[in-house]
Protein backbone atom coordinates (compact mmCIF):
# COMPACT_ATOMS: atom_id res chain seq x y z
CA UNK A 1 0.00 0.00 0.00
CA UNK A 2 1.60 3.67 -0.80
CA UNK A 3 1.47 6.47 1.10
CA UNK A 4 -1.17 9.00 0.40
CA UNK A 5 0.29 11.97 -0.76
CA UNK A 6 -1.30 14.76 0.52
CA UNK A 7 -2.33 15.85 4.20
CA UNK A 8 -5.88 15.38 4.30
CA UNK A 9 -5.31 11.83 2.63
CA UNK A 10 -3.15 10.74 5.11
CA UNK A 11 -5.82 11.93 7.89
CA UNK A 12 -8.45 10.08 6.12
CA UNK A 13 -5.94 7.14 5.98
CA UNK A 14 -5.41 7.14 9.95
CA UNK A 15 -9.12 7.25 10.47
CA UNK A 16 -8.83 11.34 11.46
CA UNK A 17 -12.02 13.93 11.23
CA UNK A 18 -10.37 17.25 11.75
CA UNK A 19 -12.82 19.13 13.92
CA UNK A 20 -14.21 22.80 13.58
CA UNK A 21 -11.91 25.59 15.32
CA UNK A 22 -13.07 26.08 18.82
CA UNK A 23 -14.32 29.47 19.52
CA UNK A 24 -11.78 30.93 22.27
CA UNK A 25 -12.28 30.93 25.94
CA UNK A 26 -11.12 34.46 26.51
CA UNK A 27 -9.64 37.56 24.91
CA UNK A 28 -7.48 36.17 21.55
CA UNK A 29 -8.31 34.60 17.90
CA UNK A 30 -7.51 30.98 17.16
CA UNK A 31 -4.82 32.04 14.83
CA UNK A 32 -2.96 34.96 13.58
CA UNK A 33 -1.00 34.97 9.97
CA UNK A 34 1.73 37.52 9.89
CA UNK A 35 3.63 37.07 5.91
CA UNK A 36 4.52 32.99 5.69
CA UNK A 37 4.23 32.16 9.17
CA UNK A 38 0.83 30.94 10.95
CA UNK A 39 0.85 31.13 14.79
CA UNK A 40 -2.00 28.70 16.15
CA UNK A 41 -3.21 29.62 19.46
CA UNK A 42 -2.75 26.97 22.31
CA UNK A 43 -4.80 24.00 22.59
CA UNK A 44 -6.34 22.20 25.79
CA UNK A 45 -6.45 19.26 25.32
CA UNK A 46 -10.07 17.83 25.13
CA UNK A 47 -11.79 14.12 25.77
CA UNK A 48 -15.96 14.28 24.93
CA UNK A 49 -15.70 17.68 24.36
CA UNK A 50 -14.52 18.97 27.59
CA UNK A 51 -11.33 19.65 29.04
CA UNK A 52 -9.19 16.63 29.15
CA UNK A 53 -8.34 17.33 33.20
CA UNK A 54 -5.75 15.93 34.98
CA UNK A 55 -2.03 15.91 36.04
CA UNK A 56 0.87 13.90 35.30
CA UNK A 57 2.65 11.92 37.99
CA UNK A 58 -0.26 12.12 40.25
CA UNK A 59 -3.86 11.39 38.33
CA UNK A 60 -2.30 10.80 34.64
CA UNK A 61 0.84 8.29 33.17
CA UNK A 62 2.73 8.97 30.15
CA UNK A 63 1.00 7.18 27.87
CA UNK A 64 -2.43 8.51 29.13
CA UNK A 65 -0.58 12.24 28.51
CA UNK A 66 0.91 11.08 25.00
CA UNK A 67 -2.78 10.32 24.25
CA UNK A 68 -4.17 13.66 25.62
CA UNK A 69 -1.17 15.48 22.84
CA UNK A 70 -2.15 13.35 19.92
CA UNK A 71 -5.89 14.77 20.50
CA UNK A 72 -4.20 18.35 20.81
CA UNK A 73 -2.62 17.86 17.65
CA UNK A 74 -5.52 16.73 15.96
CA UNK A 75 -7.49 20.31 16.71
CA UNK A 76 -4.68 22.32 16.09
CA UNK A 77 -4.65 21.03 12.53
CA UNK A 78 -8.31 21.33 12.74
CA UNK A 79 -7.76 24.65 12.86
CA UNK A 80 -4.56 24.83 10.67
CA UNK A 81 -7.51 24.06 7.63
CA UNK A 82 -9.34 26.63 8.68
CA UNK A 83 -7.14 29.09 8.35
CA UNK A 84 -5.82 27.83 5.26
CA UNK A 85 -9.18 27.20 3.05
CA UNK A 86 -9.23 23.98 4.13
CA UNK A 87 -5.82 23.27 1.95
CA UNK A 88 -2.94 21.60 4.68
CA UNK A 89 -1.45 20.87 1.67
CA UNK A 90 -0.54 24.70 1.88
CA UNK A 91 1.79 23.51 5.18
CA UNK A 92 5.29 23.85 3.98
CA UNK A 93 6.88 23.13 7.24
CA UNK A 94 5.35 22.81 10.68
CA UNK A 95 8.13 24.90 12.46
CA UNK A 96 7.93 24.51 16.37
CA UNK A 97 5.23 23.28 19.04
CA UNK A 98 5.39 24.51 22.33
CA UNK A 99 3.87 22.43 24.98
CA UNK A 100 2.90 22.81 28.52
CA UNK A 101 2.49 19.92 30.46
CA UNK A 102 0.37 19.96 34.10
CA UNK A 103 2.77 17.62 36.07
CA UNK A 104 3.92 17.25 39.78
CA UNK A 105 7.25 19.10 40.59
CA UNK A 106 8.87 15.36 40.21
CA UNK A 107 7.37 14.69 37.20
CA UNK A 108 10.46 14.82 34.18
CA UNK A 109 8.36 12.89 31.44
CA UNK A 110 6.93 16.24 29.27
CA UNK A 111 9.52 15.56 26.47
CA UNK A 112 7.63 12.09 26.38
CA UNK A 113 4.07 13.18 26.45
CA UNK A 114 4.65 16.20 23.79
CA UNK A 115 6.14 13.33 21.30
CA UNK A 116 1.92 12.34 21.01
CA UNK A 117 1.43 15.45 18.80
CA UNK A 118 4.87 15.67 17.36
CA UNK A 119 4.58 11.89 15.95
CA UNK A 120 1.36 12.62 14.92
CA UNK A 121 2.27 15.54 12.93
CA UNK A 122 5.30 13.83 11.27
CA UNK A 123 2.67 10.83 10.26
CA UNK A 124 0.60 13.61 8.89
CA UNK A 125 2.69 15.66 6.73
CA UNK A 126 6.22 13.56 6.11
CA UNK A 127 9.06 13.45 8.37
CA UNK A 128 10.48 16.44 6.03
CA UNK A 129 7.78 19.17 6.59
CA UNK A 130 6.03 17.45 9.92
CA UNK A 131 9.45 17.63 11.36
CA UNK A 132 9.42 20.70 14.04
CA UNK A 133 11.52 22.87 16.51
CA UNK A 134 10.02 21.90 20.11
CA UNK A 135 9.69 22.88 23.77
CA UNK A 136 8.27 20.99 26.66
CA UNK A 137 7.58 22.17 29.92
CA UNK A 138 5.95 21.02 33.33
CA UNK A 139 4.00 23.56 34.74
CA UNK A 140 2.09 23.43 37.84
CA UNK A 141 -1.49 24.17 36.27
CA UNK A 142 -3.29 25.03 32.72
CA UNK A 143 -6.77 26.73 32.63
CA UNK A 144 -9.88 24.14 33.57
CA UNK A 145 -7.44 22.49 34.92
CA UNK A 146 -6.24 21.22 31.44
CA UNK A 147 -3.04 18.14 31.53
CA UNK A 148 -1.82 19.49 28.34
CA UNK A 149 -1.41 22.78 26.26
CA UNK A 150 -0.20 22.90 22.95
CA UNK A 151 0.56 26.16 20.77
CA UNK A 152 1.72 25.88 16.94
CA UNK A 153 3.81 27.78 14.70
CA UNK A 154 3.92 26.50 10.78
CA UNK A 155 5.10 27.74 7.41
CA UNK A 156 2.48 28.64 4.76
CA UNK A 157 1.85 29.20 1.71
Amino acid sequence: MSTPHTPEARLQQLGITLPAVAVPAAAYVPFVRTGSLLFVSGHIAKKDGKAWVGQLGASMDTAEGQQAARAIAIDLMGTLSAALGGDLSRVRRIVKLMSLVNSTPNYTEQHLVTNGASTLFGEVFGAEVGAHARSAFGVAQIPMGACVEIELIAEVD
